[in-house]
């Protein structure tokens, strides 16, 4: 079954109320630094229940919502996510993210026949709107039980999570939290790992075609991309670290790149590259033998069954100006020698990444009135360790400064340490247990969460971070599975009542 979902169809899926929210949410456009409308969007349905809205200087919400009767005396739990999305489209796919809404397809999957929902071509936006849709469901629903709630919505989380670094003691009262921003449902998690930007930018002199040579581009589509803290493990295939590959071993010393790009999030794995380039015409055989050598070793290497490589003839007008033969070698020896994927596993907790780099991004404009070409490439690298995190950081500038490039680090945040004595982590432990008769487990994520940059700015909080299973996010293969989002409803609904009951205290 597959269907091209509008909300009335949405709203046949269960928990009818957390799917009705989950719609609205996908209505609305909600980008990184750009979540005017959601806010708006957000301050409307609080509004029409009744429910007080706070707001600080940055744009991150707090929505006050009473207690049940006779919960009233209970320690305020804040319900955490975040308002933005990644804005990620397959090539070829017609989406503008600043206007159109999320297009919902609701269907089976092949392998299991699990329902799922997913988007049409688009990131999903799952992450997180699934987990607001469930706080704004827990507070109004009048079938769920709670003591007072604070729902805290920040600002910015996938770009930088400036929303929570922004935040401060006096916006919230709770202290003690459930983020409800991750993608497993049989997890509770209690820390993760910290992440910091790398830029490095070049300003190369600039040439023009030589007359004899012919242009040509070579292009990389076709991977999975993903996560690039929740995925980097699988070692998918990075399009940008492929296309240069691709490039190096044709051998050729004479190429003169015009223009170099991919990806398009700092905390996705890049699913597309090309680049344009000058060449000899001899050099147009050797690329296409390394398109097919390259393609070969990567679908072995990652699984990457969809990755297509080519290279096709372009138009001179697109390799105006171009880099020379010297400065494109040094470019992509830099590229080739730049860090990405895992780099260090933890030492004690088995199957967790400890340390990791996405050479995310490439992107090439003119500059100085087109007397030079800028290159600028993005990385995003994650730790759980400050040392680990710093050898990377010393790696990357070590590479820049070989290569000749600015170098700029910055956009950091700390990592969430573990706390197995938490209070709130013993009741939510004890739910799972009689709700499912099965132990949670309970681990730390690679990837960013905002509790450890919450816990820091407003101090002593009490927090822990679970929600449905979503596979795919930050890429249009995102999909959310129904029977899990009922699962963590219900678990979410009886941690809540045994938080009423004085089941943990800050």
């Amino acid at each position: 079954m597959t269907t091209q979902a509008d909300s009335s169809v949405i709203e046949t899926l269960e928990p009818a109320i957390v799917w009705r929210f989950f719609a609205g949410i996908a209505a609305t456009p909600r980008p990184s630094k750009q979540e005017t409308r959601i806010r708006k969007h957000v301050r409307t349905i609080a509004e029409q229940s009744g429910l007080v809205v706070r707001e600080d200087r940055i744009g991150n919400l707090v929505v006050e919502v009473p207690a049940s009767p006779g919960c009233e005396d209970a320690p305020i739990t804040v319900l955490q996510g975040h308002l933005d999305m990644v804005c990620e489209k397959n090539a070829g796919t017609e989406h503008d993210f600043d206007r159109d809404p999320i297009r919902l397809i609701v269907e089976k999957e092949p392998d299991g026949g699990e329902l799922v929902v997913r988007a049409d071509g688009t990131t999903l936006g799952a992450d997180n709107g699934i987990g607001l849709a469930m706080g704004f469901a827990a507070a109004t629903s009048p079938d769920v039980v709670h003591g007072p709630l604070e729902l805290l919505f920040t600002v910015d989380e996938e770009m930088g999570m400036t929303g929570a670094k922004a935040l401060t003691p006096d916006l919230f009262r709770g202290r003690r939290m459930l983020n409800l921003d991750s993608e497993e449902d049989d997890a509770i998690y209690i820390g993760c790992a910290g992440g910091c930007d790398s830029t490095l930018t070049w300003d190369f002199a600039s040439g023009s075609t030589p007359p004899c040579e012919r242009i040509v581009r070579v292009m990389v589509a076709g991977l999975r991309g993903g996560h690039s803290g929740g995925d980097i493990h699988e070692g998918r295939g990075s399009a940008v670290k492929l296309l240069v590959r691709t490039l190096l071993r044709a051998k050729c010393d004479t190429l003169k790149i015009a223009r170099i790009s991919g990806g398009s999030k700092r905390n996705a794995i890049p699913r597309e590259a090309e680049a344009v380039l000058s060449a000899s015409p001899g050099t147009l055989r050797a690329l296409e033998a390394a398109t097919k050598e390259v393609t070969e070793e990567a679908v072995r290497e990652s699984v990457e069954e969809n990755l297509t490589i080519r290279v096709e003839t372009a138009s001179a007008t697109e390799a105006e100006r171009l880099l020379s033969a010297q400065d494109t070698q040094r470019l992509l020896a830099a590229l080739a020698a730049l860090p990405h994927g895992v780099l260090g596993m933890h030492p004690t907790v088995a199957g967790l990444v400890e340390t990791s780099n996405n050479v995310a991004t490439i992107s090439t404009n003119t500059v100085d009135k087109g007397r030079a070409v800028r290159v600028e490439v993005g990385m995003l690298s994650r730790s759980s360790s400050d040392s680990r995190m710093q050898e990377a950081l010393s790696q990357i500038t070590a590479v820049g400064r070989l290569a000749g490039a600015a170098i700029e680090t910055g956009n950091d945040y700390p990592g969430w340490e573990p706390n197995m004595d938490s209070e709130i982590l013993a009741t939510c432990r004890r739910v799972y247990k009689e709700l499912f008769g099965s132990d949670p487990k309970v681990t730390a994520i690679h990837a960013g969460l905002e509790c450890g940059i919450i816990g820091e700015r407003v101090g002593d909080m009490d927090t822990v971070s679970f929600g449905p299973t979503i596979v795919g996010a930050h890429s249009p293969d995102e999909r959310v599975y129904v029977a899990s989002v009922q699962k963590v409803w219900k678990y979410l609904t009886a941690v809540l009542a045994e938080l009423a009951r004085g089941g943990s205290s800050p």
